[in-house]
């Protein structure tokens, strides 16, 4: 299996000029630990994760450093902990050297690229723009789908891409929270989501695509408590 069998396609981005509070905002509302900054014409940029917004001077959690560490510290250095600390933009607070992928990477080369850089998720490029991003529950969804190696089947693919497209155009406040992956015409589908019919909805969607013999449904309704802080 390659990214393009797991990977999330329909990705939450900001923008280079987007507000360190507006990305807060996203991670709370949208249930997300990161986000990959975009250009007006969709190349990355860079990612910013919630350890980026860990150490800001607004709620005086920025590091302190003594006065004798400071003799150790290069003035680069200190001015990239400023602008870390202090700036108000996606771009002051990103990591603008991103590890990325391409479609076509297999399963396997993903979580060595995970464990070896001890990282939690990938961007998924094609000519340097972003078309989706693969995490560790994408890949360990994709390994229990798992059976003896044998070549992708392209039914499954254009199963995969009809899901894809449905959940998108019809049930969109639910696309990005559902993970699917298909393997020999069954869909298992993995997620949260806030309610009893939406979670319906979704495996409703999944058993209507053309060639579908089964449905694994292993969507979640999400407790209460994180209800609350999605709407804040």
């Amino acid at each position: 299996m390659q990214a393009a069998d797991v990977m999330t396609p329909e990705v939450v981005t900001v923008t280079p000029d987007t507000s360190v509070e507006d990305i807060a905002r996203i991670f709370l509302s949208r249930h997300v630990s990161a986000v990959p900054v975009v250009d007006d014409a969709g190349l990355l940029q860079g990612i910013v994760s919630e350890g980026d917004l860990m150490r800001r001077s607004e709620n005086q959690t920025a590091r302190q450093t003594s006065w004798w560490l400071h003799m150790f510290t290069s003035p680069a250095e200190r001015a990239q902990e400023f602008v870390s600390t202090h700036g108000h933009h996606a771009r002051d607070v990103m990591t603008p050297k991103v590890i990325t992928i391409t479609e076509d990477t297999q399963l396997s080369d993903i979580a060595q690229l995970l464990e070896r850089h001890r990282i939690k998720r990938v961007p998924v490029v094609r000519d340097g723009r972003l078309v989706g991003i693969v995490s560790r529950a994408n890949l360990l969804h994709g390994l229990v789908a798992l059976a003896p190696p044998h070549e992708v089947q392209s039914d499954d693919r254009q199963i995969r891409e009809t899901l894809s497209k449905t959940l998108v155009e019809d049930l969109p406040s639910v696309g990005n929270f559902v993970s699917y992956v298909v393997r020999d015409g069954t869909v298992q589908l993995w997620g949260g989501v806030l309610t009893e019919s939406e979670k319906t909805a979704v495996r409703v969607a999944a058993e209507g695509v053309p060639g579908v013999r089964g449905v694994e449904d292993n969507v979640t309704i999400l407790p209460s408590a994180l209800q609350v802080i999605g709407t804040m």
